[in-house]
């Protein structure tokens, strides 16, 4: 279970570390249903299409494995 956390730990660490360039580049938080938009000078980012292209292609690397 801790070698898990571990590296559910060190993906997100890496993902944070290459966020800029994976949205550059794989367009990532950009999609169509992601929601941008500014609240009391603040901006929000809510990326539900990215969210769910994510968890899907998560679940077909586990399916394979």
């Amino acid at each position: 279970m801790l070698k898990w956390v571990v590296v559910v730990m060190l993906l997100v660490l890496v993902t944070g570390l290459f966020r800029s360039e994976l949205s550059r580049r794989l367009r990532l938080g950009r999609l169509p249903g992601d929601m941008h938009f500014r609240v009391r000078g603040r901006e929000c980012h809510l990326p539900f299409t990215s969210t769910v292209l994510l968890s899907l292609l998560a679940g077909l690397i586990l399916r394979v494995l």
